[in-house]
């Protein structure tokens, strides 16, 4: 089956741009651009757009009426998911890793704007309660007499993937069509594994010639790379694309994680606030920020060397700045 084969519905307002980041690669001393998917709109917008695009339309093909999926409290993913149950005339359920806030900000806020029924799970007991728990919301909705579909985390799956495998080759038409070489590695946060796993299918197909590099932004009980490497392998399934990849294939760089998934690093937040300065340019907490520390650190230590050129995805995620106000602006107090 061919990519465009695949059932997808028009979400995301794409194609998104390519911005050259002059004073930072400056700096750097790298060529440093972002392909700005935090500009794809929908719900918010945010790199999730893509993988619901592919999602929504099986979702919407079995007539489903309540779509469940989960995240943490600062989820970009369940953020956008309810905003896409929405359009399409279903009830978002949310299960999410935290416990219930006195105050709903960023993300939070706006989910329950979608009228999201958001059910929160203790962060301890998230990872042997989840699967359970939405289990639980499907089965009710059967009971009622509605079909439920249930995404996983950051809608990382094998049709989810077809978003970046797209966005690579929507990547491929955009350097050819301005006669700009192609960038010798593509760097993304890692949260889920699904865009990382697209990005390998993608270049694979559409830039044979660029590396893909994923900064983890959170601990992960099996390695990134073999589940990624098994996401990318069952994606290729889907694409009767003969290729097939195994953990070793799969470069992820695990130092920039800071205290753990959703808790801001000082790493990050100094990449926050210096993309912010030099070039305009909003990053996050908890996926963004990190992961460009993390391209800062592996220019320094030299696992990217100077003088490449690297594509940063951008993934969206701003809302996620409001909640750490106070710790963002700490250089203020006094």
């Amino acid at each position: 089956m061919k990519l465009e084969d695949i059932p997808r519905l028009s979400l995301g307002f794409l194609p998104t741009p390519i911005e050259k980041l002059e004073r930072i690669s400056e700096q750097l001393g790298i060529s440093l651009s972002i392909k700005r998917d935090d500009f794809t709109g929908f719900g918010g917008g945010g790199n999730k757009v893509r993988k619901l695009e592919y999602l929504m339309a099986d979702a919407v093909s079995q007539g489903v009426k309540v779509l469940i999926t989960t995240g943490g409290h600062q989820s970009n993913h369940a953020r956008m998911t309810a905003a896409a149950a929405r359009k399409y005339g279903m009830k978002p359920i949310l299960v999410l890793r935290g416990n219930r806030p006195e105050l709903y900000q960023g993300n939070l806020l706006l989910d329950h704007l979608f009228g999201a029924e958001i059910d929160f799970l203790d962060p301890d007991a998230y990872f042997t309660e989840i699967n359970p728990r939405m289990d639980h919301h499907a089965a009710e909705a059967a009971a009622r007499g509605e079909k439920a579909y249930i995404i996983p985390l950051g809608g990382a799956s094998a049709l989810g993937a077809m978003g970046y495998v797209n966005a690579v080759k929507e990547l491929a038409e955009q350097y050819s069509a301005a006669g700009t070489q192609v960038p010798d590695y593509i760097v993304a946060p890692v949260g889920s594994g699904g865009t990382l796993a697209g990005l390998h299918i993608g270049c694979a197909l559409y830039l044979p010639k660029t590396g893909v590099i994923g900064i983890a932004v959170t601990g992960s009980a099996v390695p990134f790379s073999e589940r990624i490497a098994v996401m990318a392998n069952a994606g290729a399934d889907l694409l009767d694309f003969n290729k097939r990849w195994t953990a070793e294939d799969i470069r992820i760089e695990n130092d920039y994680i800071g205290p753990g998934y959703s808790i801001p690093s000082a790493d990050g937040n100094a990449a926050i606030k210096f993309a912010g300065n030099q070039e305009g340019v909003l990053l996050d907490p908890v996926y963004t920020g990190k992961a460009f520390a993390g391209i800062m650190g592996c220019v320094e230590k030299g696992s990217i060397a100077r003088g490449s050129s690297v594509l940063f995805i951008h993934c969206g995620g701003s809302p996620a700045l409001y909640p750490f106000a106070g710790l963002l602006t700490n250089d203020l107090a006094g």
